[in-house]
């Protein structure tokens, strides 16, 4: 379990910080910075393939004993995502934004949970 909980760590930490780049590359664009909507787009883009990396390495560490929990939340963020890059391009800003809040929230919050101590208990111990 220790391997997989250190690729679910390490992918979901990448994973992360692309996500936390999205709202500087909109600041910037918004700051006039016109060039940096391609770069949010190109980064949202790769959004949905590194959630498939995270979302293997979740699945494994499921099946090799870790908690199951973060697989489903992090199916829905997964999905939350999908639906975030539709919006954009939509342009359906009253979507998006708050979306965008709460896609950052829960990422940074499932990536301070990996960290702790308490991921690293196996299943069958906690019961």
């Amino acid at each position: 379990m220790k391997t997989t909980l250190w690729l679910f760590r390490l992918s979901l930490t990448v994973h992360a910080l692309c996500v936390l780049a999205q709202p500087v590359f909109a600041g910037l664009y918004l700051d006039g910075s016109y060039d940096a909507i391609g770069v949010h787009s190109l980064n949202g883009s790769i959004l949905p393939a590194s959630g498939m990396v995270v979302g293997a390495a979740a699945l494994a560490f499921w099946i090799a004993g870790g908690a199951g929990w973060p697989l489903l939340a992090y199916a829905v963020l997964w999905l939350a995502e999908g639906f975030q890059i539709g919006m954009g391009y939509a342009r359906v800003l009253a979507v998006h934004i708050p979306l965008g809040v709460t896609i950052v929230v829960l990422t940074v919050w499932l990536t301070i949970w990996v960290w702790l101590p308490r991921a690293a208990v196996r299943r069958r111990a906690r019961s």
